[in-house]
C-alpha cells in the first residue's frame, strides 16, 4: 500500500522556515497597523461604515492567513 503524502506534510527546510517567518512579521505588522486604523476610525462619528467594515474584513483574513502560517512552522505532534 503506497501512501500519499502532500507538500505540506514533509518537514520544512531552513529556507522554507525563514521564508516563513519573514512573511508572517510582515502580515503581524499589517495586522497591528489596521487594528490600529480600526480602532481609530471607529471611534470618530460620521466614519464611513462601509469602509470600516472592509478594513476589519482584511484583518480577519489577515489573521486566518498568519494563523495558517503559525500552523505551517509548528506541526501537530502526532502521539
Amino acid at each position: 500500500m503506497e501512501l500519499c503524502h502532500s507538500v505540506t506534510d514533509l518537514p520544512l527546510t531552513e529556507d522554507e522556515k525563514a521564508q516563513i517567518q519573514q512573511r508572517l512579521q510582515v502580515l503581524e505588522i499589517e495586522h497591528h497597523d489596521l487594528d490600529e486604523v480600526i480602532q481609530r476610525l471607529d471611534g470618530t462619528p460620521g466614519q464611513d461604515r462601509l469602509q470600516l467594515q472592509r478594513l476589519k474584513k482584511r484583518k480577519l483574513l489577515l489573521k486566518d492567513q498568519i494563523q495558517k502560517l503559525r500552523d505551517r512552522l509548528i506541526p501537530d505532534i502526532i502521539a
